[in-house]
């Protein structure tokens, strides 16, 4: 009889809760934690099977009754920049994206807090404290690193901290786990801004994918992810392509 190794990851479901995305409807998981040496591979795997990372804990939505939530990433090399896109881009032609230490500083959590209390008030996170923040950004056992986005970058100054992206390096593409931004830049469309820069260092790095998380059908707040084509939805069948 064939026995699993010792460090084999354990897998637990959560108790129901309300769902942040659909009215009316409870959600549950299914989480294992990313800790030891085998975190890396085990992180690659996991998001490769629609997993998402939180700290040292992956997770997928388990829910008995719904399958709204779709796992999606961008296939980047065929990724064609719209007209729509190209806009984005010059209206954030001042920004410059730069790979910090995966290490929290004051700025941060001032443009994190800032963003949470305009645009995320009611969630989960709106009680986030400095601590909290810093647990987020460095309790990882796996590849993570920190993009700072400034504007009016000198040489002898750094510019004004507008974006950040906690982003995860896997084996098959980059993961973008968590990104805030100054709430009131609503004409940067930074968010959209951020993961056009992502699609771009993904290519660069030659890396096929770029992971966008969770869109969930019929929610207002996920509906952006669907505009990132073509792209690949995970389903029953696997990962299945869409260009429309």
């Amino acid at each position: 009889m064939s026995r699993e190794p010792r460090d084999a990851p354990q897998f637990y479901l959560t108790a129901p809760c309300p769902c942040p995305y659909l009215p009316h409807r409870e959600e549950r998981k299914v989480f294992t934690h990313l800790i030891g040496k085998r975190a890396v591979a085990l992180n690659d795997t996991l998001t490769q099977s629609g997993f998402r990372r939180s700290q040292t804990i992956a997770y997928r939505p388990a829910c008995e009754s719904c399958r709204a939530c779709v796992s999606v990433r961008v296939k980047v090399d065929e990724f064609a920049t719209s007209r729509g896109f190209r806009r984005v881009l010059e209206r954030n032609a001042d920004l410059s994206g730069v790979v910090v230490r995966a290490e929290p500083t004051s700025e941060q959590y001032s443009l994190f807090r800032g963003y949470l209390d305009a645009r995320h008030g009611d969630g989960g996170m709106a009680d986030m404290s400095v601590l909290d923040y810093s647990m987020m950004i460095e309790d990882s056992h796996v590849e993570s690193r920190l993009i700072e986005y400034r504007s009016n970058s000198t040489s002898v100054s750094p510019g004004v901290l507008t974006a950040v992206c906690l982003t995860d390096l896997l084996a098959d593409g980059l993961s973008m786990v968590y990104s805030f931004y100054e709430p009131d830049e609503r004409n940067r469309s930074l968010g959209t801004f951020m993961i056009l820069d992502h699609i771009e260092r993904a290519r660069r790095l030659g890396l096929p994918h770029l992971y966008l998380g969770y869109w969930v059908d019929g929610s207002k707040k996920m509906a952006y992810k669907a505009r990132f084509l073509p792209q690949e939805r995970l389903g029953m069948q696997g990962w299945e392509r869409f260009e429309s």
